[in-house]
């Protein structure tokens, strides 16, 4: 998050990595951060929601696992290897060079002689193999090398002992008191055990490779180098595999869509297809601050910009599973909450973990998320519009949709000309923000749409009626005297989330009251030219402290800007926004307009969904601009 204008750069603590910089591991039901210095800082098992083994990115004794030369803390190169979730880092000393390799491992699908008791979509050819596994490799010369891996359970509360198997020195079992797991870890060194800390010490030459493997579940570890080996080669061959089902435009920006889609991927939870809105909790927008979430549910808002960003890069099959699994909710539940548990749960009650310091000393740490019982009107919208976007992408409307469809009309229509706490969860006075009744026209008009072509005639001819009312009463209440939507009636403030008008289709693109709009946001609502999402001296969100740069308010101004066709001024924001993402190419939910460090939970869907988005938009203009006919949205 940025500083106040005028101020110097966010100041981050001397021994935090800077989140940016981590990278980011996969297996579809398991997530790691790993940091630059070969330190799994963040892990949670069973599931990505589940409390975490390796917790040091919140507090330093709250477990990691290190993989590094003994005299050397700052690798010389990282990537990930092509087209791959797989991670490379490499180490050169003064005696010599190592590589290390870190992936969660993929496998075949292996649950033919029975249900796998947590998959709720159509099976794959592929699944978890519930292992976390680090190769190394010594390329050149001599390197003194070092394993610690120091789990601690339920977020740094649950020491996990260490016993030896029947592997003798290579094989450890971890458990801990009233914790129901077991760990396995596994390596061709030679392991040894001091308290929660299993660690091994070995000289690599030329030529030598090692493993370790940490393992959960049912899945053997592997026992030797080779087979190790080729687990990982084909873990990145499976990720391969499915980054070639995509379409992607050949592109100087083509990486980058690559790399988002990757990530949305590796943030869905594959049993269910839920995509899980960061991979982390309680990552601060500010250092030092309070505005510390736990984003590692699903929101119901991010539906359309996911089905948007998956069927326009070709992504069919994750489209439609994530489509399911809001139909799923949809279809249990009368009253739509915000967001759920990547499994489908509903209570999502917050607690604040106070034995943890937070990163660089942010408190507090947040499990859950209050804002999970607000009163927010864009979900009706957001799920409507999804349903119209899967109908459109699909060719057909699930059988089943009509009675969620009208549901979710009428939650709309009954709530639409009441206050609520809008897209951005403000914990202050509840507003009639304009973006929530945008929304709410939304899933009418969309549900007037959808009724049409199911035959539904006489719902279809009275939500119609019903949509021109609100939007009617939008441009009456919600415009102001400079022809320009406000954050929320009543006022002459701005909101970046209007940047949405355009893209939903609200009003023409070339409208002058959204053109007046976009303008004025782009002008009046950025700090270094990148967007806020509000002033906070002029939206009461229920904090103190200064709201910063969110970058996917940034990434909506491209797409607007392309909209009302000033591609100019978009592909230079685009630009400027690409050149700093992290070094791998990921995003948190800020970057800091002053230092470019970025802040908030990492990395984040909604981000890379909006960078899709106005990647696409900035290349479809252009193709546009040239006279070349689109070939890339759905």
């Amino acid at each position: 998050m940025s500083t106040p204008a005028g101020a110097g750069p966010s100041v981050i603590a001397p021994h935090a990595t800077p989140i940016g910089d981590y990278g980011f591991l996969s297996d579809g039901e398991v997530t790691a951060l790993v940091s630059p210095g070969g330190s799994v800082d963040w892990m949670c098992l069973p599931r990505m929601d589940s409390p975490s083994i390796f917790g040091a990115i919140l507090g330093r004794h709250a477990g990691s696992f290190r993989v590094a030369p003994t005299d050397v803390t700052v690798p010389s190169a990282r990537r990930y290897l092509p087209g791959t979730m797989v991670l490379e880092t490499s180490w050169g000393t003064d005696t010599g060079w190592i590589i290390v390799r870190d992936a969660l491992i993929m496998g075949p699908w292996r649950h033919e002689e029975a249900l796998s008791g947590t998959q709720h979509r159509t099976p794959t050819d592929y699944e978890a193999e519930h292992v976390l596994l680090r190769t190394i490799r010594c390329v050149k010369g001599e390197v003194q090398t070092v394993v610690e891996c120091e789990p601690i359970a339920d977020y740094g509360r649950a020491p996990v002992r260490w016993q030896y198997s029947d592997k003798v020195y290579h094989q450890g079992v971890g458990t801990a008191p009233g914790w129901q797991h077991e760990l396995l870890l596994t390596t061709d060194m030679r392991l040894g055990f001091e308290g929660s800390r299993a660690s091994a010490r070995t000289l690599l030459k030329e030529g030598d490779t090692r493993f370790i493997a940490l393992s959960w579940g049912r899945k053997d570890p592997p026992l030797t180098y080779e087979d190790a080996y080729g687990r990982q080669v084909w873990t990145a061959h499976h990720w391969q595999h499915w980054l070639a089902r995509g379409r992607f435009p050949d592109h100087p920006w083509r990486s980058y869509l690559q790399r988002s889609a990757l990530t949305l991927k590796g943030l869905t939870y594959a049993p269910t297809g839920a995509i899980c809105a960061a991979g982390s909790t309680s990552l601060p927008e500010t250092i030092g601050g309070g505005r510390n979430y736990d984003y590692r549910f699903s929101w119901i808002r991010d539906a359309t910009f996911a089905l948007w960003g998956m069927y326009s890069l070709g992504y069919d099959w994750e489209a439609v599973d994530f489509f399911s699994f809001i139909a799923d909710i949809a279809e249990r539940d009368d009253d739509l909450q915000i967001m759920y548990g990547i499994g489908g749960e509903r209570d999502l009650t917050e607690h604040t973990l106070d034995h943890l310091p937070g990163y660089a000393d942010s408190r507090p740490v947040r499990i859950g998320n209050a804002a999970s019982t607000q009163q927010q009107h864009d979900v009706w919208g957001a799920l409507l519009d999804s349903v119209y976007l899967h109908s459109k992408a699909a060719d057909h409307v699930d059988s089943r949709i009509w009675p969620i469809l009208a549901k979710q009309v009428q939650a709309a229509l009954k709530n639409w000309r009441a206050p609520d706490a809008g897209i951005w969860e403000v914990r202050g006075e509840l507003q009639h923000f304009t973006s929530s009744k945008i929304m709410c026209w939304v899933a009418v008009d969309r549900g007037a749409r959808l009724a049409a072509v199911i035959g539904q005639d006489a719902a279809a001819g009275e939500w119609e009626l019903a949509a021109q009312e609100i939007k009617a009463d939008i441009l009456e209440h919600g415009v102001d005297d400079r022809g320009v939507l406000t954050a929320y009636y009543g006022t002459k403030a701005l909101d970046a989330s209007l940047l949405l008008a355009p893209l939903l289709r609200f009003l023409p693109p070339d409208d002058e009251r959204i053109v007046n709009t976009v303008r004025a946001i782009a002008d009046e609502l950025t700090e270094h030219g990148m967007v806020l999402r509000y002033r906070v001296e002029e939206t009461d969100d229920g904090f103190s402290g200064e709201e910063g740069s969110f970058t996917i308010c940034s990434f909506w101004l491209v797409s607007a800007l392309c909209e009302i066709g000033d591609y100019t001024r978009a592909r230079g924001l685009c630009a400027r926004l690409l050149s700093l993402a992290g070094p791998l190419e990921l995003y948190a939910e800020e970057i800091d307009v002053h230092s470019g460090a970025h802040l908030g939970n990492f990395p984040q869907a909604f981000t890379h969904l909006a960078l899709i988005n106005a990647v696409m938009h900035v290349i479809d203009t252009a193709e546009l601009a040239d006279g070349v006919p689109s070939a890339t949205t759905p």
